[in-house]
């Protein structure tokens, strides 16, 4: 049996595994790579054009919607936009992380809802905080970052499994609500000090997981809107043909329709074409003529 290269037994146990996971990771760090490619391009004097800040500007979510309009696929390359390492890193661990937690409890339907939702969700709020001076003031003109995603797949694994036990390295078995809450807390002073509309859409995507749980629990999955109900296909069902339904003229013989079918039988296809019960038939009914 020829051995699975590397490469081949990664693809396949990365990608092959239904989860969508590995492709929003995937996303994430090409796109990372791509624009610390224009960085270096920048900073070896290869190319004049400041690509790096034009690429970060073009993807990144501005705080306006004037801005907003000049630029309207930021509203869905924002999440998948990374400038620093650590960021990046720590982001796609949680993700990988709690990703999977919740798909142990739900479908791949539900997580891609509740994540695509709630940073488009979120990223509208932001927008439209854009033009209040308390809020714009202090802070930063863009968004980026899947922080609103992963917010709402914690709020709702939160509010499923509250219980959950985890076990950490160095600090033993702890409980998630415990993880999530600190979790919660340390996002929520970072977008406080750094950028005061992104913490009034981040605390919009911990209320959007919690209610979209909250419905679940409910029995109200919003995220059917987007199953797609197989179309019926008309069956076509091969039926061996039945031997007619037998009408007795003279004790248990058949009537003389079925004898001429059983007839018509052997002129096209010879005597071996009959069943057991045909060649029972028409030996009764030469017998009957015989007799």
């Amino acid at each position: 049996m020829k051995k699975e290269s590397g490469i081949k037994m990664f693809f396949r146990t990365t990608y092959q595994t239904g989860s969508p996971i590995p492709y929003i990771l995937s996303i994430q760090v090409l796109l990372f790579v791509l624009i610390h490619i224009a960085d270096l391009l920048v900073e070896l004097n290869v190319i004049k054009f400041p690509l790096y800040d034009w690429l970060v500007g073009q993807l990144s979510l501005p705080n306006t919607f004037a801005a907003f309009i000049r630029q309207p696929w930021s509203l869905i390359t924002y999440p998948f936009l990374y400038v620093g390492l650590f960021n990046i890193v720590f982001d796609c661990l949680w993700l990988y992380w709690i990703g999977n937690s919740f798909l142990n409890f739900l479908n791949k339907r539900q997580f891609l809802f509740v994540f695509f939702s709630s940073f488009l969700l979120s990223g509208v709020v932001y927008l439209a905080l854009g033009n209040i001076d308390f809020l714009a003031k202090g802070s930063m003109p863009f968004l980026f970052s899947n922080a609103m995603g992963l917010a709402s797949v914690v709020a709702g694994l939160l509010l499923l499994a509250p219980n959950m036990e985890i076990r950490l390295f160095l600090f033993g078995t702890v409980k998630f609500r415990t993880i999530a809450i600190i979790f919660f807390t340390l996002q929520l002073l970072f977008y406080i000090f750094a950028n005061r509309s992104g913490a009034v859409a981040y605390g919009f995507a911990i209320a959007w997981g919690f209610l979209f749980m909250q419905q679940m629990k409910n029995g109200n999955d919003w995220s059917t809107i987007f199953s797609i109900k197989p179309k019926q296909k008309l069956k076509i069902v091969h039926q061996t043909p039945k031997t007619p339904s037998y009408r007795s003229y003279k004790a248990d013989l058949p009537n003389q329709e079925v004898i001429d079918d059983i007839l018509d039988k052997i002129s096209q296809s010879g005597y071996e074409s009959l069943s057991s019960r045909e060649k029972e038939i028409l030996f009764k009914v030469s017998r009957e003529e015989q007799e």
